[in-house]
């Protein structure tokens, strides 16, 4: 006797003997749901106070060096310092831009 076979004995058991009673179907199906639905919200709200409080879901990742060095970062904020300076050029009137169409 393997498992497969008692499953379908079990089912066809349930098929015969069961009465058709629509209002006991639905508020099984009904009180399933609301408790997976509970369930569902529970694992969320601890998952949120886990990581909400700093922990980690999971193991915890090894430290990595660093994807970026200071120096890259130094190279871009020099450029926009740059900008920033030409832009205030425009705007104090150092630079005046001619426009072909007059």
């Amino acid at each position: 006797m393997n498992f497969s076979d008692t499953i379908s004995r079990f089912l066809k058991r349930l098929r015969a003997g069961a009465l058709q009673d629509p209002v006991r179907d639905w508020l099984l199906l009904l009180t399933f749901s609301t408790l997976a639905l509970a369930g569902i919200i529970v694992w969320n709200v601890w998952a949120f106070d886990i990581v909400a409080n700093g922990g980690v879901i999971g193991p915890a990742a090894a430290s990595a060096p660093p994807l970026f060095n200071s120096a890259s970062l130094d190279a871009i904020h020099t450029v926009f310092v740059n900008r920033a300076a030409e832009q205030a050029k425009y705007v104090t009137g150092v630079y005046r831009y001619a426009d072909p169409s007059q």
